[in-house]
């Protein structure tokens, strides 16, 4: 059972961003640290994804492990199941959407989880980097 009344809970869900996150921020520190540049953090193509790289055709994708279902930290919650069930779904299902249309425009697609950012840096930067290298 929540802890917080309804006012309350939707005050602190509507204070949770979607863009610039602190994990993302991380990501593009480490990137910059490593010489890495020449990303976009607002683009119109499908899925806007964290960071993109318009001449490497590259979309990094950085989910929050609730909001997009992580198999390994989602907590399904306990409360307002009628709402929160079909809007992770919904969320789930558009990734995938958007991802395909990425792919069928010739943009590679990477995604990392919120967990896999904050405890392993280093493990994402390499499995960015052998992408973005190959990428012409």
């Amino acid at each position: 059972m929540d802890t917080l009344t309804k006012q309350q809970r939707s005050y602190c869900m509507s204070q949770i961003k979607c863009k610039d996150t602190t994990t993302e921020q991380l990501f593009r520190k480490y990137l910059w640290s490593k010489g890495v540049c020449g990303w976009r953090t607002k683009s119109k193509i499908a899925g806007k994804p964290d960071l993109y790289f318009m001449q490497k055709k590259l979309a990094v994708f950085i989910d929050g492990c609730f909001w997009h279902k992580c198999s390994k930290c989602f907590i399904k919650p306990k409360s307002n199941s009628a709402y929160w069930t079909p809007k992770i779904k919904n969320n789930v299902l558009r990734d995938k959407k958007n991802a395909e249309i990425l792919r069928k425009n010739k943009i590679a697609v990477i995604r990392f989880w919120e967990h896999e950012i904050k405890n392993n840096l280093r493990r994402c930067y390499n499995k960015f980097i052998k992408i973005y290298e190959k990428r012409a």
